[in-house]
């Protein structure tokens, strides 16, 4: 059926796209000439009050494939049209720990469709902070943020923009909400981590200026996310209020550093987070989303950023919970505040009419002036002309096949993983694992069904069905056939503990892969009424690992694919490898580590509290090497 309805999709999209190869041809680059000039100038003129408001609304899509006739999109289409909308985000259906990506074509289609029946052509964003296939399938997998800063080559950031910027064009997507500039100085921050490049503000900014060089030399809009800084904050802004409690002069050397060199290297837009700066706004009824002096005052008049100034999702509770109450008056109040700070455009609004009816009753009022308006429409309208879409809105699907995935593409992602691999610590007696696979049968090890049966590797992660582990374990079986591997996550654990402790205390070495990943708006625990995010091992895994070190830790590695703060809660561990992502390719790469096939070349871009320094990265060359 699955195939059915994607065929189908295939083939309307070739009836709803051009025809004639090469009629679709997105920019080269980011470029605004005086034709697209003209067009944004007459455009504007010709929309109505209300048309222009939609333009400073995005909303969210998700990038099934959707028949005309389907209620669903008649629903989204009926929405578009009837508040004059002028950006989508493009994002699939999630559960939990499980994102339900789509195919390449059906988002083209879906894009195609909208873009087709639009008035003034949609800007399309989406967060593919890890390339496109942060949302779909088949494309082109990289690890986060933080492994490029562990390989410490900016050139592979502006490869890994340029790839990035080659699919997502592809499909219909100009916009990308990356890069992130937020230098993750806290070790304890549960929503930033591996998602930013370093702690070191001088890497952040050289990898965010790299991103933003390669993208934009590929046509694709970057946005520097989130100003002025989420590094320093310890809660998740997408459950409540976050706040940056630096000095002034500490914000002006550390979190503005890579938002100026974001600026410096023409980034196109900046998104604002929903976070308290005391120290540049004392107002505590005032995050940076809704603060003139933090927009109009610092980020445009002081740091001369002139591009287009975008919230972070008007949905989340750190925003959300400044305006109680809730429903339309609220949602209308809070996009109210944010125009008037100096926003250009509300991302995602918890309440699309509440909003949209509160800025439109705000301007006919006069609270708000229409040139107000004007100013932030007219920058829209320029930047989809940057884009071409003042030209041509919809994608070709003939060009696709030769764009997503392709071999080099791919080789970069494993260049990018295998170049991150850092070796922490290693006390020389388990590095590096056998490989029995091609090692010729010994005395020690006569048949292929008893080698490998001193292995014993553990997967610890949030949830044994998500596909966290399993391009691990198949390098591991490739490897050692017989190695015992044990799922564990919080709900089993406890349970488990007898019978995995068991096996480590016979086993000759130990893996421990740890799979800490920082989620928005994910609920570790409950702090009375408060939920509470984190990235440190939840208690019943944090136990089991613990009793492991305590029993075996001269034969015990641990590998970090996530969060490599987690070492330290664990001082014990003597031999620990980082990768920093969950992603195939991360996996693959720290297989190859531990069985001494590649060198570790990495080095922490953060430091471990109690633990390892920044730069530490024991450098070991390949077995035979």
């Amino acid at each position: 059926m699955h195939k059915k309805l994607l065929l189908l999709g295939v083939l309307l999209l070739a009836l709803c796209s051009p025809t004639i190869a090469g009629e679709f041809q997105h920019p080269k680059r980011i470029y605004l000439d005086r034709e697209g000039e003209r067009w944004a100038e007459k455009t504007l003129k010709k929309l109505s009050l209300e048309e222009k408001i939609g333009q400073m609304f995005m909303v969210r899509v998700l990038t099934q494939f959707m028949d005309v006739q389907n209620p669903d999109y008649i629903k989204l289409h009926d929405q578009i049209t009837r508040y004059h909308l002028g950006s989508i985000l493009l994002t699939v259906p999630a559960e939990g720990p499980f994102l339900y990506k789509s195919e390449p074509y059906e988002a083209a289609m879906l894009v195609n469709q909208l873009q087709r029946d639009c008035k003034v052509p949609l800007i399309v964003g989406a967060d593919f902070e890890r390339g496109v296939s942060m949302r779909l399938n088949g494309v082109t997998t990289f690890p986060h943020a933080m492994a490029f800063g562990a390989a410490g080559k900016p050139e592979l950031a502006e490869k890994f923009a340029k790839i990035t910027a080659q699919e997502s064009r592809a499909i219909g997507v100009e916009w990308n909400f990356f890069p992130v500039a937020d230098v993750n100085s806290n070790p304890a921050n549960p929503i930033i981590n591996t998602r930013a490049f370093s702690e070191d503000p001088a890497q952040v900014a050289a990898m965010v200026a790299a991103y933003i060089k390669g993208a934009r030399e590929d046509g694709m809009l970057t946005t520097a996310k989130h100003f002025p800084g989420h590094g320093d904050t310890s809660s998740d802004s997408h459950l409540g209020l976050a706040a940056v409690n630096r000095t002034r002069e500490q914000i002006e050397q550390i979190d503005l550093v890579p938002f100026r060199s974001a600026i410096s290297a023409g980034v196109d837009s900046v998104m604002v987070a929903h976070v308290t700066a005391p120290a540049l706004e004392p107002d505590n009824t005032k995050v940076a989303t809704t603060s003139p002096a933090l927009i109009g005052g610092l980020l445009k008049d002081e740091l001369k950023f002139s591009g287009l100034v975008v919230t972070d999702a008007m949905e989340m509770g750190a925003l959300t919970r400044l305006y109680p109450g809730g429903g339309s008056s609220a949602s209308g109040r809070a996009a109210v505040d944010a125009v008037k700070a100096g926003n250009d455009m509300l991302l995602l609004p918890s309440d699309l009419d509440g909003a949209y009816n509160g800025l439109l009753k705000a301007v006919r009022s006069g609270e708000i002036p229409e040139k107000r308006i004007d100013d932030s429409v007219l920058k829209i309208l320029k930047t989809k002309a940057s884009v071409g879409l003042n030209k041509a809105r919809m994608v070709d699907v003939n060009t696709m096949s030769s764009v997503i995935a392709r071999p080099e593409s791919l080789a970069v992602a494993q260049q990018v993983a295998e170049a991150s691999i850092t070796l922490v610590r290693t006390n020389g007696k388990v590095l590096p694992l056998k490989n029995y696979r091609t090692s010729p049968p010994s005395a020690a090890y006569p048949t292929v069904e008893r080698q490998g049966n001193g292995l014993v590797c553990l997967i610890l992660t949030d949830d044994v069905r998500t596909d966290n582990g399993r391009q691990f374990e198949r390098e591991i079986r490739w490897r050692v056939p017989n190695a015992k591997i044990f799922y564990i996550d919080p709900r089993f654990a406890s349970a488990m503990a007898p019978e995995v402790q068991n096996a480590v205390n016979s086993a000759e070495k130990v893996v421990v892969g740890v799979y800490m990943i920082p989620t928005a708006g994910r609920v570790a625990r409950r702090e009375g009424d408060t939920a509470v995010n984190s990235v440190a091992l939840p208690q019943t895994p944090a136990a089991l690992l613990q009793s492991i070190l305590e029993s075996g830790r001269d034969k015990t590695v641990v590998v970090a694919f996530g969060s490599p703060y987690i070492a330290a809660d664990f001082p014990l561990i003597e031999n620990y490898l980082c990768a920093y992502s969950h992603v195939p390719v991360s996996e693959s790469a720290a297989a190859r580590a531990l069985f001494g096939e590649i060198p570790t070349q990495g080095h922490l871009p953060v430091t471990i509290p109690g633990f390892a320094d920044r730069g530490t990265g024991i450098q070991k060359s390949a077995v035979g090497h």
